[in-house]
């Protein structure tokens, strides 16, 4: 009578485990499924970007990953598709070509699936939102920075890559430049990660003369930080001390200014760009009201703050 017990016991433990590995599983799918994609992770900025995204899932509970093209799926067209025909609950892309893609996010919009920009706007009036960096703003506060350091009727240079960010960042750096008075020289080129062709541009420009006079550049707005750390190799190369502006925050840049190489620099938020953009997607989701844009924010870096501001990337590169 005694091993009669033993048969219902076990079936009874049995059939509890199952319930719960069933609840489970159950709770495991339905977590909300969130896809970031992005250009790619093999810059530091797109690693901040990346860890601010990720601190999002874990906060919120979101079944999340953050995707780039790779060997395995080359362009951002055919991760696009791929990550639809797995029924996510919001995309977050970073719309650097829209053209191509535009078609594919259309398909997203079809089956009710919010799309959100991250990093770069995009013409596209279906999308929920653009998360990331007002770039005239910043053009605007960048010039400002620069300008505190010259007089009315110095020379400077604005320099960067051919993108919708660096227009921006340049058209806003422009028009308060101009405002106070100095004289600006631009220069657009494709190959900004090439140092040759950005000392070439760079020759060029230090070489050129404004209204017949011998005045040199006295000052340099660089639309990203990694133009911006190679204009400053080449400015100390031919021994000349005129301020370099960025306009990233990069790792390498606040060192410089905390080093006292540079004097200070304006920053994006790429931290916050990931994080904001993940919990605007699970409002969205949800049915919640989310604003066309959200700024992401810009800081300005000088010595005073640099040390707190290279703590804060270190702990976030180094957790990745």
């Amino acid at each position: 009578m005694k091993k009669s017990w033993i048969v219902p016991l076990v079936c009874t433990f049995a059939l509890f485990v199952l319930i719960g590995l069933t609840v489970k599983s159950l709770w495991g799918n339905e977590r909300t499924k969130v896809f970031v994609v992005l250009e790619g992770l093999d810059s530091e900025y797109w690693k901040i970007v990346e860890s601010g995204a990720k601190k999002a899932f874990n906060d919120l509970n979101i079944d999340g990953k953050v995707l780039t093209p790779d060997s395995i799926i080359p362009t951002k067209e055919k991760l696009l598709k791929n990550v639809l025909q797995q029924n996510p609950d919001a995309l977050i892309v970073t719309p650097h070509n829209p053209s191509p893609i535009i078609p594919i996010l259309t398909e997203y919009k079809e089956n009710n699936i919010p799309v959100l920009f991250l990093d770069t706007e995009a013409d596209w009036n279906d999308k929920t939102s653009y998360i990331g960096t007002d770039n005239p703003a910043l053009g605007k506060k960048a010039g400002e920075l620069l300008g505190s350091m010259l007089q009315p009727g110095d020379k400077i240079a604005l320099i960067g890559g051919t993108s919708q960010n660096a227009d921006e960042r340049i058209k806003g750096a422009k028009e308060t430049l101009e405002a106070a008075g100095i004289i600006t020289v631009t220069e657009q080129f494709d190959h900004v990660d090439d140092i040759a062709e950005v000392r070439s541009v760079m020759s060029n420009i230090l070489n050129m003369k404004m209204n017949q006079t011998n005045s040199d550049i006295k000052g340099v707005f660089a639309t990203f930080d990694t133009l911006a750390l190679k204009v400053l190799q080449i400015t100390e190369e031919k021994g000349l001390k005129i301020p370099v502006v960025g306009a990233d925050g990069s790792m390498d840049m606040v060192k410089a200014i905390e080093a006292e190489t540079l004097t200070a620099t304006v920053t994006q938020n790429p931290y916050d760009m990931g994080y904001l953009s993940v919990e605007h997607a699970l409002k969205a989701i949800k049915g919640e009201t989310v604003e066309k844009t959200i700024d992401s924010g810009i800081d300005i870096i000088t010595k005073d703050n640099a040390k707190e501001k290279l703590d804060f990337l270190e702990q976030i590169l180094i957790q990745d």
